[in-house]
C-alpha cells in the first residue's frame, strides 16, 4: 500500500460534558497538527497516490471550515462532545466527500483510504481511519 502525508494546523474554541474530562467541561481553546494520510495500492499513471498540492489545499479547505471557531456554537456539533476522536472523524469524512466529488482529481478516486490524525501536542494524538 502506497501512502502520502500532508499537514495542517487547526485552532479550536470548545467545551465537553461528563464528569470524565475534569477541568475540560469548562471552555477552552485547542491547538492540533492535523495530517491526513491518502492510501491506494497501486500508483496512478503519473506514478503518484494523489497530487500533493491538491491534497494540501483540500486539507486546509476542510480545516478552514472549524479553525478560529468556538464548535460549542457551531449547529452540525450542537450537543456533541467534539473529542479529538471525533473531529478526526468529521475531517476524514469531508475529505472524503471532496474525493468523491472529484476535487482532488479524476485519479484520487482509486484512493482506497483516509487516516486523519489530530496531535494535541508532542504525547498525545489521536487518529480515524476510515475506507473509501
Amino acid at each position: 500500500m502506497f501512502s502520502i502525508t500532508v499537514r495542517d494546523h487547526l485552532m479550536i474554541a470548545h467545551s465537553f460534558r461528563g464528569e470524565v474530562f475534569g477541568p475540560a467541561q469548562r471552555l477552552h481553546g485547542a491547538t492540533f497538527l492535523v495530517d491526513a494520510t491518502f492510501r491506494r495500492a497501486e500508483l496512478d499513471d503519473d506514478n503518484i497516490v494523489v497530487d500533493i498540492g491538491l491534497a494540501t489545499q483540500e486539507l486546509g479547505a476542510v480545516v478552514s471550515e472549524l479553525n478560529y471557531r468556538n464548535l460549542d456554537n457551531e449547529p452540525d456539533f450542537a450537543n456533541t462532545n467534539t473529542s479529538t476522536e471525533f473531529l478526526a472523524k468529521v475531517i476524514a469524512d469531508r475529505l472524503a466527500e471532496r474525493i468523491h466529488k472529484g476535487a482532488l482529481g479524476e485519479s484520487a478516486r482509486e484512493i482506497a483510504g483516509i487516516t486523519v490524525t489530530l496531535h494535541e501536542s508532542h504525547i498525545a494524538w489521536a487518529s480515524y481511519e476510515r475506507a473509501l
